[in-house]
C-alpha cells in the first residue's frame, strides 16, 4: 500500500506526493492548500493546473517561471488579446508545455474571465461560493481516501464550462481546489494539516 506521508530528513511528515524533491517539498510546505482569494492568482493557477493534465505537477512547478514570463504574468487582459502570431511563438518556446489547444483554452479562459469580472460577481467569488467561502477541511488518512473528483468540482467544472473557460474538467477542478485551499486534502499525518485546518475551522 502506498503510504500517505514520509518523514523527510528534518523529521517533519509530509504527504508521499511531495517526494524529497527540493522543489516539490518548498510548493508542499508553502503554497498547496493555502486559501487564495486574489482573482488574478487564482486564474493563473487554473491554467496551469490545465496544462498539467496527462503529466506531472514537478513537471509544471519547474517550468513556471517560464510560463509566467511568456505569458505576461499570466494578466488576462493581455492574454485576451493574443492573436496567432502570439501563439505560434508560443508554440516554439521550448520553456513552456506547447499544446496548441492548451494554449487556444488560455486565451479562450482570459476573455471568459473578464467577462467574469466585468459583468458577473468576480472570478474569487465566483469560485469561492462553491464552498460557501471558507476551506472544506477533510482528514484523510490514507492516500485511497483521497477523491479525484467531487459533486461540488463537478458543479464548478460545468458553470466554468459554460462561462467560456477551457480545459476545466472536474478532476482539473479538484486538483485546483485542493491546491488553493479550497479543501484541505492534506492528510491528518501531515504537519500542514493542522496548520491550515485551525484557522478554516475558525471562519
Amino acid at each position: 500500500m502506498a503510504k500517505a506521508s514520509i518523514a523527510h530528513a528534518d523529521g517533519i511528515h509530509r504527504c508521499a506526493w511531495a517526494t524529497l524533491d527540493p522543489l516539490y517539498v518548498a510548493y508542499h510546505d508553502t503554497e498547496w492548500g493555502v486559501p487564495e482569494y486574489d482573482d488574478r492568482a487564482l486564474f493563473e493557477k487554473l491554467i496551469l493546473d490545465g496544462f498539467q493534465a496527462g503529466l506531472s505537477w514537478i513537471t509544471i512547478l519547474r517550468k513556471r517561471d517560464n510560463f509566467r514570463r511568456v505569458f505576461d504574468g499570466f494578466k488576462p487582459e493581455v492574454i485576451a488579446g493574443y492573436g496567432k502570431r502570439k501563439t505560434d511563438a508560443l508554440m516554439h518556446d521550448e520553456g513552456i508545455i506547447r499544446n496548441r489547444a492548451k494554449i487556444a483554452g488560455t486565451v479562450a479562459s482570459a476573455r471568459a474571465y473578464l467577462e467574469v469580472m466585468e459583468k458577473g460577481p468576480g472570478f474569487s467569488k465566483l469560485l469561492w461560493d462553491f464552498v460557501d467561502g471558507k476551506p472544506k477541511v477533510n482528514r484523510f488518512r490514507r492516500r485511497g481516501q483521497i477523491p479525484a473528483e467531487t459533486a461540488v468540482s463537478r458543479a464548478m467544472s460545468k458553470e466554468l464550462g459554460i462561462r467560456g473557460f477551457k480545459f476545466c474538467g472536474p478532476t482539473i477542478v479538484y486538483a485546483f481546489m485542493q491546491a488553493t485551499g479550497m479543501v484541505n486534502d492534506h492528510v491528518v499525518q501531515c504537519f500542514r494539516h493542522a496548520a491550515l485546518a485551525a484557522p478554516a475551522e475558525r471562519r
